[in-house]
């Protein structure tokens, strides 16, 4: 392998054949005199072929595809592949460094900022540069996620919903990736995300979520990095058939998580469903009490369905959300 290069702009074409590389591309500098710079992972095949880009750590309390990315890289040779894979296992450097969600600095949330401003703010020149130099060369895109200290999901595959050829890839590669839930995603797709801007520049594309808790489950490492692989060999970059897998719940709907049932009011919040219960519209699905267990709040399910996001931290404040609730297909 060779050493780490530092690089402004990223052409997987300029790099070598048949070679793995691993390096920084340069976002933009740090108060310290130093760089904000984001880490890649490259194998160039030596055949012709297509390239899937893979990235993780757009939230920076999400650490599935951080520990899942590198792995991949180690298992792969540059001489059994056909076509690129590039990744990039943190996106969000300064989110990850202080433990959060969204930018400490700017306090953006990365996955709302796409395509991005490249002379902006910090969060939204990572996007900027992320569209430029990863999501542009992508003849197949995957956003690795996870539910993050906040929420817990369910792992899971969400792809683009659309009758067109685009969804239908989609669709393909969500089945061959290896989670037990799929969760379809009509177009439009909401604006600002990586896949949005994936399907803009007209590439087809999934993500995954799991529980998260600011901890990477091995089963969930396993499955992103399994995932990876499955769709490497639906694509034809490796030799082999994808690991067949059932399919446990499929949903289609916006899954728009900024569009939840949210808390009215601050305080203390007990859910009384789980993750992936099934609900229907007006079921009690949690309370909130103040500091002397007093119910200040009963929240309801505002469809049928199941639960697919389930907030995890008790403390809430107005406007945090609580529930999610998916339809199934």
């Amino acid at each position: 392998m060779e050493s780490r290069m530092i690089v402004d702009k990223l052409d997987v074409v300029a790099l070598g054949k048949g070679s793995k590389h691993a390096g920084w591309l340069t976002v933009a500098s740090r108060p310290d005199g130093g760089d904000w710079r984001l880490p890649f992972l490259c194998v160039r095949g030596r055949q012709d072929g297509p390239t899937l880009v893979v990235v993780a750590g757009v939230h920076g309390d999400e650490y599935e595809g951080v520990e899942a990315i590198p792995h991949v890289f180690g298992q792969l040779e540059a001489n059994d592949l056909k076509g690129d894979l590039l990744m990039v296992p943190i996106c969000n450097m300064p989110a990850y460094e202080a433990i959060l969600r969204s930018s400490p600095i700017d306090g953006l949330n990365l996955a709302r900022v796409f395509p991005g401003i490249p002379d902006g703010s910090i969060t939204h020149r990572i996007a900027a540069s992320v569209r430029e130099n990863l999501i542009r060369q992508a003849d197949f895109f995957i956003d690795l996620h996870s539910g993050g200290i906040t929420y817990n999901i369910p792992t899971l595959v969400g792809y683009a919903h659309d009758e067109g050829d685009l969804g239908q890839r989609s669709l393909q590669a969500a089945k061959v990736f290896g989670a037990h839930i799929l969760w379809g995603h009509p177009l439009p797709l909401p604006k600002g995300r990586t896949i949005s801007t994936a399907v803009g520049l007209g590439i087809p594309c999934i993500y995954t979520e799991a529980p998260g808790g600011g901890v990477a489950r091995p089963e969930d490492v396993a499955c992103f990095g399994n995932g990876i692989l499955n769709v490497m060999k639906w694509m034809d970059m490796l030799a082999g058939d994808p690991e067949p897998s059932s399919i446990d719940y499929h949903f289609v709907g916006k899954g728009n998580l900024d569009q939840v049932v949210s808390a009215p009011l601050a305080g203390y919040f007990r859910p009384k469903v789980h993750l992936l219960e099934g609900v229907t519209k007006g079921q009690l699905i949690g309370v909130i009490q103040d500091f002397f267990g007093d119910t200040i709040h009963k929240t309801y399910a505002d469809a049928d369905g199941h639960i697919i996001m389930l907030r995890r931290l008790h403390r809430v404040q107005v406007g945090d959300g609580l529930v999610h609730i998916a339809t199934p297909i």
